[in-house]
């Protein structure tokens, strides 16, 4: 019998984690959302502000018979820039931190042991926050799916893309099969 668990995260624009994410085995579904912010229902609009305190992120719900958190943790370092403070590449602001929302103790002790390893292999020190989950606002529905329904819009083709071909070449092993 499968079990699953859920993993949120932020690393950036959520079209990449959710884009990448999509092609791991072991994922049941992945959903772009807003959390960590003080302003309830927010929309796009309002978190492109920086003001409402929430970040880009994603939902992972997956087989923990096929995945495990630190394979999901593992894929998530690798594709975004845990170094990188209230930015990855051209996207800034705080709505864009690296952070990792753990739904228990064992997801933070997981993140906090795997963040210990890492730290000693980077140029730079990482700074991506440990916080409690807390509520998931769902992105709009034109951002769910958005890689795989806009692959030529250009923000896809020179910012997601690159992303996911890493993670097909870094993680052959884990990709889903078809």
């Amino acid at each position: 019998m499968a079990t699953s668990e859920i993993a949120t995260l932020g690393g950036g624009c959520f079209w990449c984690l959710e884009a990448v994410y999509d092609e791991m085995q072991g994922v049941v579904s992945v959903e772009s959302g807003y959390m960590g912010g003080h302003v309830p229902n927010p929309d796009y609009h309002t978190v492109c502000t920086g003001r409402s305190g929430h970040v880009e992120v994603v939902q992972v719900t997956f087989d923990t018979s096929v995945a495990s958190y630190r394979d999901i943790l593992e894929v998530f370092f690798a594709i975004h820039d845990p170094t990188s403070l209230d930015r990855q590449g051209n996207d800034s602001g705080p709505q864009y931190r690296s952070v990792i929302f753990y739904h228990d103790e064992q997801q933070r002790a997981t993140a906090e042991q795997l963040i210990a390893e890492l730290n000693g292999d980077l140029p730079r020190p990482i700074v991506t926050e440990l916080r409690p989950a807390t509520t998931l606002y769902l992105a709009e529905d034109y951002h769910q799916e958005y890689f795989r329904n806009n692959p030529q819009q250009p923000y896809c083709t020179f910012v997601v893309s690159p992303k996911v071909k890493k993670f097909r070449e870094k993680f052959a092993a884990r990709l889903r099969h078809s």
